[in-house]
């Protein structure tokens, strides 16, 4: 990782800085005390404060006040800037084309340029909430197992809630737990009360299911005690077929406004 950092820069030394660091679509980060004046959509301007500034390769601008985790000003990628100096002050202006969105940031004073040439190619991953991991079974129940049909999902019994009920293909009513993280043996026993409030209910036969990504050291041996089934289930898998789900989704309901908007012109496709 390359970098410059300038501590208590003048000016010049910070503009300099900044403007050759935005040429070379490098990270920056600016401390300093500042004014923003923001057009575009709406239009607003921030008085002067110590604040942090960075600019991102991408031309992503965030102006961070020190409380609150979001940006008090910003831009979204695409920003094209222009670097001066005028009265005494560093103007750091991010323009967008599309909306011609102007950000305008000016520095009285600049306690710190820190510019850092940063390399990351690693993929973030958004693993699935318990929620979601039934969510993606009631979309393809096949990730439970082949010919299983979900019936009910938060079915509630005397010690709480089932989190999905359904019948497998041999049409044994079938209560299915969910866990996101490796089951331990409050789980198995969570799932063994379901059960069995469920049969005393029906009085059919039942089948357990735990679903999880793993089971904790001494919950199989307790499974197979009660009898009881687990099934693996992956939050990663459930994230990725949930997400191309929403983008399926999308794209039908554009291709939809296409042909409704094809239909009300006359045009043809």
């Amino acid at each position: 990782m390359r970098q410059l950092v300038l501590e208590k820069p003048s000016l010049d030394e910070a503009y300099e800085a900044v403007r050759n660091g935005i040429a070379q679509r490098r990270m920056l980060l600016i401390v300093g005390n500042c004014t923003v004046d923001y057009v575009g959509r709406a239009s607003s301007k921030l008085s002067p404060g110590e604040r942090v500034l960075i600019i991102k390769p991408d031309g992503s601008t965030l102006i961070h006040r020190p409380r609150d985790y979001a940006p008090v000003n910003w831009q979204p990628p695409g920003s094209i800037f222009k670097t001066r100096l005028v009265d005494g002050c560093l103007h750091i202006r991010a323009y967008r084309r599309k909306g011609g969105e102007v950000l305008d940031i000016a520095f009285d004073r600049v306690a710190l340029v820190a510019i850092f040439h940063l390399i990351d190619d690693g993929e973030f991953y958004l693993y699935a909430s318990e929620e979601d991991m039934k969510q993606a079974i009631l979309h393809d129940p096949s990730l439970l197992e082949e010919g299983f049909k979900p019936i009910e999902t938060e079915k509630p019994v005397e010690p709480g809630f089932i989190d999905i009920l359904g019948v497998d293909k041999e049409g044994v009513l079938t209560v299915v737990e969910i866990k996101r993280r490796a089951a331990d043996r409050a789980a198995v026993l969570q799932l063994k009360s379901y059960v069995d409030a469920l049969r005393a209910e029906t009085r059919r036969r039942i089948r357990g299911i735990l679903a999880a990504p793993s089971l904790a050291k001494g919950a199989q041996s307790l499974m197979a005690a009660l009898d009881l089934e687990f099934k693996p289930l992956s939050p990663r898998r459930c994230a990725d077929i949930l997400r191309a789900r929403r983008g399926r989704r999308l794209t039908e309901y554009l291709n939809v406004k296409g042909e409704k908007r094809r239909e009300e012109s006359g045009s043809q496709p």
